[in-house]
């Protein structure tokens, strides 16, 4: 097998703007985290101490096995949204490991708004759910929450991608045979009540668990009973009384012992066979990544080099290398897992489309999983390539994508715009998982394009009309407000907080990530898929 020979030139002045731009971004990721996970009201914490709880991090430290890989989820979902402090959407998520397996674990925060749960907060929960059912990965829920946020309860209680959406899916859970454990640490109030119900084992904490359809002040005002949470479902009415829960645990720290133990008992499901080899480290530094992508999404880039540095020993089998050349296809290992690729070196054309098109049939073959790698602005446009049909040749591509039974696995590098975020594989299309570089933007096109478009349609509007076009200085005062416009609605934050993806991520920790992932995705069985595809229009 090849190895990559990189051309970057780590001296030149424009790798050293690249990574200082890079680094800067790559901080402010940091800070941006470190706020989301530790940004807490001294009322809060002050509160969570007097009633002898652990914080979500101390609940993890215990769960979890010691020193083993954490791959956090959607850290800045709600980024922005609501009070501005609705951290995370008011929880903690990823995927860990107890006892040697990978699980998913969701963990409500209280020292948020009481673990109150806003609509990201449910969007956050039915995507780890999405995640534990497509994966095969059982799922510990740590529940701790006064219930929904009410005043935002239309955006919360009656559609199909709502609150009643996370019980249905633990239905279905429960019908495949996906272990659910749920440690009740605080609060399980009306809906909520049904997540340690529909789960397979409860753990109820003692003098702070409590799980009713409807708490005390509604029960005070339906039927003027008094009665406090530990009477009403407390841990001792739901272990002895109504059978609800089926593990007393003393504290917090006895809650995750228990979970821990349960974890025991529970066989574990044999992995996906797929092509592996001992893993070896990049022959590329990984941290030449911050000086090889351009500050601008406009810039163009060999994506071959970032390739270089995050696939095994730097080797990469490259399919069709001469033909369909903005699109690089081949075969690589990540962490010892073998991979296809497909990384963006320019538009998508007809060729490479088809090239895309038969790579992924190949991979979907084998039983080869795909990573793809986004920098894209679209597909070409223009007659031309309309008479050559770039319009039924790109739909073979997003056919191809769509219909593959592989684990798929997606990175937004730089640009994600229009139909091409499609066919490399945006959230439409069901990746496992998708992750965006701090620097990526994503919108229906980039923001100078969006302005180009209006201008020229209002133009032609006034041509029409029988006026003059508009003058200079309004064309530019239009240029700037959608540009500006586009950057807002279009960054990786902007991304990140409405859960369009499942995090931003430090580019050198790229390869890890999809080391992690592509491990988790094992746990579901790769046998038994129908490879097949819908018609491609030839």
């Amino acid at each position: 097998m090849g190895i990559i020979e990189t051309a970057v030139d780590t001296g030149s002045d424009a790798y050293r703007e690249n990574r200082e731009a890079m680094l800067k971004l790559v901080e402010e990721l940091g800070r941006e985290l470190k706020t989301a996970r530790e940004e807490r009201s001294d009322r809060a914490r002050k509160r969570n101490a007097e009633l002898g709880k652990l914080s979500v991090q101390q609940r993890l430290d215990r769960l979890l096995d010691p020193d083993s890989p954490w791959l956090e989820i959607a850290p800045l979902a709600a980024r922005g949204m609501y009070e501005g402090d609705v951290h995370g959407a008011g929880s903690r998520a990823g995927i860990g490991v107890i006892h040697g397996r990978e699980v998913v674990v969701l963990a409500n925060d209280p020292m948020i708004k009481g673990g109150t749960v806003y609509p990201m907060g449910v969007k956050k929960t039915l995507r780890m759910q999405a995640i534990a059912m497509e994966n095969h990965l059982p799922m510990v829920t740590l529940v701790d929450s006064g219930g929904a946020y009410l005043p935002l309860q239309s955006e919360i209680f009656p559609d199909i991608d709502d609150g009643g959406r996370i019980f249905y899916n633990q239905a279905l859970m429960s019908k495949a045979n996906i272990p659910q454990v749920t440690a009740v640490m605080g609060l399980c109030t009306a809906g909520g009540a049904y997540i340690p119900a529909m789960s397979d084992h409860v753990v109820h904490v003692s003098g702070t668990g409590a799980i009713f359809l409807g708490g005390p002040p509604l029960v005070k005002a339906a039927t003027g009973e008094d009665v406090t949470a530990e009477d009403l479902g407390g841990a001792m009415v739901h272990c002895r009384d109504s059978g609800v829960s089926d593990y007393f645990a003393e504290d917090d720290a006895d809650a995750m012992r228990i979970v821990r133990d349960i974890f025991l008992t529970i066989p574990a499901n044999s992995k996906a066979r797929v092509p592996c080899r001992a893993a070896t480290d990049p022959l590329c530094d990984p941290s030449e990544l911050y000086g090889i992508v351009p500050k601008s999404t406009t810039i163009g880039y060999d994506c071959r080099e970032v390739i270089a540095r995050i696939v095994d020993g730097s080797e990469f089998h490259e399919f069709k290398a001469l033909y369909g050349p903005t699109l690089v296809c081949g075969w690589a290992w990540i962490h010892g897992y073998e991979v296809g690729i497909l990384g963006n070196n320019g538009v998508l054309f007809s060729d490479s489309s088809l090239k895309a098109t038969q790579f992924i049939q190949l991979c979907d073959r084998m039983g080869i999983p795909l990573v793809f790698l986004q920098n894209i602005n679209g597909y070409i446009i223009g007659r031309e390539y309309e008479q050559r049909g770039i319009t039924k040749d790109g739909h073979k591509m997003v056919n191809a994508v769509a219909t593959s039974t592989v684990p798929k696995f997606t990175v937004i590098l730089g640009a994600s715009f229009g139909a091409g975020n499609y066919g490399m594989c945006g959230r439409a299309y069901s990746p496992r998982f998708l992750w965006m570089w701090p620097n990526a933007k994503i919108g229906v096109m980039g923001g100078e394009q969006a302005a180009q478009v209006l201008i020229s349609v209002k133009n032609d509007q006034f041509a029409r009309e029988g006026q003059d076009p508009l003058p200079p200085e309004f064309e530019q005062s239009i240029k700037e407000t959608i540009v500006e416009q586009a950057d807002k609605d279009g960054n990786a934050y902007h991304s990140t907080a409405n859960l369009w993806d499942d995090g931003i991520i430090d580019p050198v920790k790229t390869r890890d990530v999809l080391g992690l992932a592509i491990s988790a995705s094992l746990n579901a069985p790769l046998e038994g898929r129908k490879v097949g595809y819908g018609t491609f229009r030839m």
